[in-house]
Order: structure tokens, then sequence, then C-alpha cells
């Protein structure tokens, strides 16, 4: 968007299903980042949620192994819950008032994805995991923390691909049924082809924004030299109305929110089932008394 008039940008966002910003952030902010990440490591605050990209398994930061640190890839979750470097990168005078143009309402970060490496993951489109309320209410937003090289493993994207319309899984519905993904794909496949879409690769200079429509196809490139960093932190944002209705419960900041909450459980534990249980329960009453009980899809989820 360097230079473009808004509406040039908005055009492009609606032709294309993103907008590039390049050098939106100085290296200042982008340092407060990567300090407070390593400290968080240093310290291993246990009640932060990782997973492992190799072993394909969720824990705490805490449970992780000096050797698992050293040679696996590692996705941090929410550190926006903990970090205020992280809530500066993600609502600020600057970004907040374009997302708002977006949305067409305040913006509220319901996710924060921390990584060092590349993540290899297949072309997906975050709306079916992540499945907001009102379908157009969630866009995302990456942040390069580093220049990245091509054998990092860049940031892959099929422009226009947003204007696919949406997939409806067995249900009737847009949330993804693990057992349809498959399913999904190969329709995906066919209509990438029908389109004549073809991808692209960001390769991004520290401080760079990515921004994304949520149907937008997008996934990691293979990283052509294994212990190349790809250093950049995701962001998620739902909209006020959506989060409001749901329930969640929301913090202002710079004109936007963030929604507060417990980090993300593990699969299987107690925590989890409790949370499951009790946060449903919370959700659907604070929901009711904001005047709104119509069902919702939009709890955050592991993309």
């Amino acid at each position: 968007m360097d230079g473009q008039q808004p509406s040039d940008a908005i055009a492009e966002w609606n032709a294309r299903g993103v907008l590039v910003l390049p050098h939106f952030y100085a290296d200042t902010e982008i340092d407060a980042v990567l300090a407070d990440y390593r400290a968080l490591w240093n310290q291993g605050r246990a009640r932060v949620t990782v997973d492992d990209m190799d072993l394909d398994r969720r824990m705490r930061l805490g449970e992780v192994s000096a050797d698992a640190r050293a040679s696996h890839r590692f996705k941090v979750n929410d550190l926006y819950l903990e970090q205020a470097s992280v809530r500066r990168l993600a609502l600020n005078g600057r970004l907040v008032p374009l997302l708002r143009r977006l949305l067409g309402e305040r913006p509220a970060l319901c996710n924060s994805l921390s990584l060092e490496y590349g993540t290899e993951q297949e072309g997906h489109v975050d709306s079916l995991f992540m499945t907001p309320r009102t379908p157009t209410h969630l866009v995302a937003v990456w942040v390069a923390l580093e220049d990245c090289s091509p054998e990092s493993g860049l940031l892959r994207y099929w422009p226009g691909s947003h204007r696919i319309e949406p997939y409806l899984f067995s249900n009737g519905e847009r949330h993804f049924i693990p057992g349809e993904l498959g399913a999904w794909q190969v329709w995906m496949g066919k209509q990438v082809r029908q389109h004549g879409l073809q991808s692209e690769l960001f390769q991004a200079s520290k401080g760079d924004v990515f921004i994304w429509n949520a149907q937008l196809l997008h996934g990691g490139s293979p990283i052509a030299e294994r212990g190349r960093t790809r250093r950049s932190v995701v962001f998620h944002y739902f909209s006020e109305s959506d989060c409001r209705a749901m329930g969640h419960r929301l913090v202002a900041e710079s004109d936007g929110f963030w929604i507060r909450r417990s980090h993300q459980p593990i699969p299987g534990s107690l925590n989890a089932r409790m949370r499951n249980r009790v946060g449903g329960i919370a959700r659907r009453v604070r929901g009711l008394l904001a005047g709104n009980g119509r069902k919702g899809t939009g709890t955050p989820h592991r993309p």
C-alpha cells in the first residue's frame, strides 16, 4: 500500500484479497517483540501453549525439552495475552483504522501465532477453522520480524481465491468437519484450476505487513535450507459485533479490542474438558445478555 491512495488499496483488496504494507513497522518495534520472545523461552513460562510443528503435538511451553527447543519448529500461541509489545504490534493507531475499513467495524484481536520458522502448511483457508459468526468478519495480519530468504519457506498465496464461493460441509455449515477436509482439498484444487489462479510467494523484509482476507487460500512453501529462520507473527481479528454477540470479554486498545481469555488448553486434559463446558456456557450467557442469542461458531480454533 506504500504510496497508494485508500481507494486504490481497497480496490486491490477487493480484487486480490491481500494488502502489502512495506516497512510498516520500525526496527525498534520489531526488536521489542523479539526481545520479549527470547525472554519468554528463557523464563520457560509454563502456562503458554505451544505447538511442536515437527511432532504435530500441542503442549505447554514449560514441557519443551532443551533438545526439542534446539531442533524442532514451534508455533507459540497467544503471546498477546502476555506481552504488551505484541499487543502494540497488533493494535495501534496506524493499523486499526485500516482494519476497521476492511471489516466494516472495530476489530477484536482473537489470537496471535509467533513463529521462528516457516510452517510448510498446505494451502488452507482460515475461515474453515476460525469460522466467524458473520461470514466477512475475519481478517488476518502477518508481520515479518526479519528479512525472509527464499530458502526459509516463504508465505505462499493465491490472489483472487477469496472470491471463490465458500465450501459447505455435509452439515450445511462453513466450519470444517475433520473427516471431510480431504474432500474440501480436492474441491478447492478444482476451483483454483477453473478460475485460472496462480500462486505467488511473498518475500518479506523486516517490518513488512501482509494482510489477507479470511477466504484467501494460502500456506507455506517448502523450506529449502533446514535451520533457516523466518521469524514472524500472525494476528487474526473478528469484528466487535460478532465478539459481543458470542459473549467474549473485550479489552479496549487503540480504538480496537483484544479478547481476554485463558491460554489454549492441551487436548485431552481436565482443563480442556472443563474449559469447553464452562467456557461455552459463560459465552452463551454473555451473548444473551448482550441482546443477541443467535448461534455462532467464532470461538478461536487452532489453525
